[in-house]
């Protein structure tokens, strides 16, 4: 894996992210669905202490056991600015991601890819560094439009720039529930993004990828406070 660069301000961030850019794959299928190791990441932030906790789990993709979990407590090294995430939250998500003895397949992060102001988020940041394959599963569509999808699991819309192109899909994971807002992050289709998150989440809203990274970041955090 590749080293996380922290940009000393602003502009050398979005000059990092340009650059970065032009390095996202995106005419590759992707790893096939329900089978190899596929990793969730999430990080939680204590804003007064200044401290971001990441956690990475991966999973089995055909029975969603977990197979190996780890983490990684840092200090928060750029500022908060729309756009510019990735940035707070790499170093420390890769940090988590190193600890693992084995290589996943998949990383499903919690949040955007393709689907971004700048049209490279968390999930398309984390794929170039790494060369892994990534997604990004979104709880809100942040500043993306889409029709309502069909009611039934599975049932998708598209999910919109302003401009009217395609940036992923709104998907319903759960029969009649709130559908989360996938796009692709690097070296995966959007459909075979798509596919994976609802082989990820067989009982609930979220993957089960990301639920298991949110709780053990979580956790991390308390931890890490307590000391």
């Amino acid at each position: 894996m590749t080293s996380a660069k922290t940009p000393a301000d602003e502009a050398e961030a979005r000059t990092i992210q340009d650059e970065l850019r032009e390095s996202v794959v995106l005419d590759e299928v992707g790893p096939p669905v329900g089978t190899g190791l596929i990793a969730g990441v999430d990080v939680a932030y204590d804003d007064e202490r200044d401290l971001v906790a990441a956690a990475a789990v991966v999973l089995d993709a055909a029975t969603l056991d977990v197979v190996e979990e780890a983490t990684a407590v840092g200090h928060v090294s750029f500022p908060y600015v729309p756009g510019l995430l990735a940035f707070r939250e790499l170093p420390t998500v890769l940090a988590a991601l190193e600890s693992l003895t084995v290589t996943p397949e998949l990383v499903v992060c919690d949040g955007y890819g393709l689907a971004h102001p700048r049209g490279f988020g968390l999930a398309c940041h984390l794929g170039v560094v790494t060369g892994l394959p990534s997604i990004g599963v979104a709880k809100n569509p942040f500043t993306f439009t889409y029709e309502e999808p069909g009611a039934r699991r599975g049932d998708t819309s598209p999910l919109l720039a302003p401009d009217g192109a395609v940036v992923g899909r709104a998907l319903r994971t759960q029969d009649g529930i709130k559908p989360v807002y996938v796009s692709v992050g690097h070296r995966v289709s959007l459909d075979n993004a798509c596919a994976h998150t609802l082989a990820l989440g067989p009982r609930y809203r979220i993957p089960e990828t990301t639920r298991r990274a949110d709780s053990l970041c979580r956790r991390a955090l308390r931890e890490a406070v307590a000391e």
